[in-house]
């Protein structure tokens, strides 16, 4: 064996003991083989030193889980002191604060702070393009301009990181702006997760961060009321994929995927949909991304009425409707992936014990594997009555 920065790590390494952080989670397992995405996590959360397996010398068998392979785990969220720091001292705190101090924690880090202050600015530009589109004033819009603002959010960093921090910026209102800037990084993470060109996801970028705008033409008592909906306010709701092209065509040269991803991001490939109830072979591609990442946020967003939704409790809601709804290769790919971050990360479960994410069921992508704290291990596809509630 041999120990290395990250900076000094590789592609193809093997982890030749656990990556742990000082509050006791693993962050990659012994056998794990490193890519250049695990690498730069490991940067990002600033670990210090990684054991890998030399030349001549193989690694230690990695632990077992029973009736399943060791997964290859997405690193969790969890960013380590910088080496060589004095430590301080330590805060005494219940176990199931944990979710809070992590929050805490991510929010001092300079990373997110920046990540923060460039997201703050993507909503005044968007709220400034959406006013100069509505006043009619679309040619003074660029395109361009706006995918550029964007890059702040995205560039240098992998796409679980994105997913990270934008389950961290939560605390911000849930404005309209907002929501297109989530769902534009959502579906550019699952434009990357399908292998677009870099071209195709720039325009999908795009057509994220205006796929809403008609919202802005429905009055704020109806956007956002809590209880029921009247008829006739869920009619009105219904409208603005219809009021969202209609703006977006008065702006010159603008792509044909950006109009039809504002007109039917609320289309389903069963043709439950709206506003004109299309079947799947007439929803075009960058409309069908930015649906399911619509939702998404939708489903991890606070609501005056309820707690966001865990990341499993949402693939357990997408399973629930039905792949149907979705095109296959894309809703299957998407869930995969989210999942697939999770593993080693720690949860907790409906009964209020904590556990690790073990194992991903391929088969139920909503129930893996998981190994309590008391070793027990619960394949949770074949257990009725307990499901994750949150992850930490």
């Amino acid at each position: 064996m041999k120990q290395l920065t990250p900076k000094d790590l590789k592609a193809g390494m093997i982890v030749a003991r656990d990556v742990i952080t000082k509050q006791g989670q693993t962050i990659a397992s012994t056998g794990s083989t490193l890519n250049s995405q695990l690498i730069a996590k490991l940067s990002f959360y600033r670990i210090a030193e990684v054991w890998v397996e030399s030349d001549d010398e193989p690694a230690p068998a990695a632990p077992e889980v029973p009736n399943a392979p060791a997964p290859e785990p997405e690193p969790i969220p969890e960013p380590a002191p910088a080496p060589k720091e004095p430590e301080p001292t330590p805060v005494k705190s219940e176990p199931r604060n944990e979710t809070i101090s992590y929050s805490q924690r991510l929010k001092t880090d300079p990373v997110f702070q920046d990540f923060q202050l460039n997201y703050s600015k993507n909503i005044a530009y968007l709220k400034e393009t959406f006013d100069k589109i509505i006043a009619g004033n679309g040619a003074s819009i660029s395109q361009n301009d706006l995918l550029r603002n964007a890059e702040t959010l995205f560039q240098s960093k992998t796409s679980m990181q994105l997913f990270d921090m934008l389950h961290n910026m939560r605390s911000l209102d849930d404005t309209v702006y907002a929501h297109n800037i989530n769902v534009a990084l959502v579906a550019r993470a699952l434009g990357k997760w399908l292998k677009w060109p870099k071209e195709r996801l720039n325009t999908l970028t795009v057509a994220g961060l205006l796929h809403d705008i008609g919202k802005t033409q429905i009055p704020e008592e109806v956007l956002n009321k809590t209880g029921s909906l009247t008829d006739e306010e869920f009619n009105m709701i219904r409208e603005h994929p219809k009021l969202g092209h209609k703006l977006l065509k008065t702006v010159p040269h603008i792509e044909p995927a950006i109009l039809y991803a504002a007109m039917q991001h609320h289309e389903r490939f069963d043709g439950s949909g709206y506003p004109r109830g299309l079947p799947g072979d007439e929803i075009d591609d960058y409309a069908a991304v930015i649906a399911i990442a619509d939702v998404y946020d939708a489903m991890t967003a606070t609501r005056t009425y309820r707690a966001p939704m865990s990341a499993f409790q949402v693939i357990a809601a997408f399973e629930h409707d039905g792949y149907n709804k979705y095109k296959p290769q894309y809703i299957l790919t998407f869930l995969s992936h989210i999942a697939e971050a999770y593993l080693n990360n720690r949860v907790i479960l409906s009964d209020g014990s904590s556990a690790t994410v073990a194992y991903i069921n391929h088969n139920k992508l909503s129930r893996p594997m998981v190994k309590k704290d008391d070793g027990t291990i619960i394949d949770l596809s074949r257990v009725g009555g307990l499901e994750i509630t949150t992850c930490l």
